[in-house]
Formats: structure tokens, C-alpha cells, sequence
């Protein structure tokens, strides 16, 4: 079973839907006006402009939250060629963040499985929030975030390795997307 993250111009068909889906919220960025994440066992069906994200867990973890959440999934591209030890650094910084940003509360950081379907991204950091503030208060604005990540994705900072497009979307759901099962 692979973890799936979907980026669609349009709502999944309801009937069709396993796992969670709605649309993304104002300020999110690069998606395509929905997202979508399921477990299944081959690439969702999607309508043609829709991007298909497999993910290979690196380390995740799971905090109960009563109600509903805001999820989070940001999808990056590492520069190709970036060396072993220079990557490590960085997904050991993105892991870090919850050390230090209390508002997130489960976070998953997954490699992309090109070989299960073809996407540009590399990465997918997805967390989960109990108010949309969380994020766009604490999270983006948290010294931690500034003095530790941005480094890795602004272009004029020497040593930046991610590519400047990101899809940054943002939308409300129900119950877990990061699930115990995936948490460590």
C-alpha cells in the first residue's frame, strides 16, 4: 500500500474518495485548487492536469488532535546532483521543526517514489494544524524556520538546494491524515 498525495483542478468524485480531500484554502500556493491524500495500492485516477505524488515515508509522527485540522503538505524539488550528506542535513533540519514550532502537531517528511508515478518533486513535508493561525503565524514566521530552513530554499543564500517552484496548499479536514501507523 502506498501513501498517496494528489494535486487536482477539480474535487475527487466523492464515491471515489478514500482518505481525505477538500479544497485548498487562501494562501495556499502552487497547487492546482484541491488536494487530496489516500492509501492505495497503484496512482489514483485524476483528471489530466492533476499531479500524482507517491510517498516513501522518512519519519513521521503522529499527536492526537480532537476535531477538525488543517493539513498541510508542501512539495519541493531538491537540485539534483546535491550531495548525500548536504541532503541529510536538510531533511535533519525539516525534521527538527517540530523541536521548536509547538503549533505543528503531526508531521510526516517523505521522499517522492518516482518509479510509482512520474512528478517533478522530490519531497513532500506535510503536517497538521489545529487552526489555519498555527501555520501561517507560528510555523512560517517561527526563528527556527528563518535561521535553520529558509537557508535551503532561498536562491541568493550560497549552499540553497531546493528549486524556487514549491507547492505550498493548505485545506481543512476532518479527522488524521498523518495517521498512527505512519508516526514513530
Amino acid at each position: 500500500m502506498t501513501r498517496w498525495v494528489v494535486l487536482a483542478p477539480t474535487m475527487p468524485d466523492p464515491g471515489s474518495i478514500r482518505g481525505s480531500a477538500g479544497p485548498d484554502l487562501p494562501g495556499s500556493v502552487g497547487g492546482l485548487g484541491y488536494s487530496w491524500d489516500l492509501d492505495a495500492d497503484a496512482a489514483p485516477e485524476r483528471p489530466g492536469t492533476a499531479d500524482a505524488v507517491a510517498l516513501r515515508p522518512i519519519r513521521a509522527r503522529f499527536v492526537p488532535l480532537d476535531g477538525p485540522r488543517v493539513k498541510r503538505t508542501l512539495l519541493l524539488t531538491v537540485r539534483a546532483g546535491t550531495p548525500a550528506d548536504v541532503l541529510a542535513e536538510f531533511e535533519s533540519d525539516l525534521m527538527a521543526m517540530p523541536e521548536h514550532i509547538t503549533t505543528i502537531r503531526s508531521w510526516a517528511l517523505s521522499r517522492v517514489d518516482h518509479a510509482a508515478a512520474e512528478t517533478p518533486w522530490t519531497h513532500a513535508w506535510e503536517q497538521e494544524y489545529a487552526t489555519v493561525e498555527g501555520l501561517t503565524g507560528e510555523y512560517l514566521l517561527n526563528p527556527y524556520h528563518w535561521a535553520h530552513v529558509d537557508r535551503w530554499f532561498d536562491g541568493e543564500v550560497p549552499g540553497a538546494i531546493v528549486e524556487p517552484r514549491l507547492a505550498h496548499v493548505f485545506r481543512w479536514s476532518e479527522s488524521p491524515v498523518i495517521t498512527p501507523t505512519e508516526g514513530d
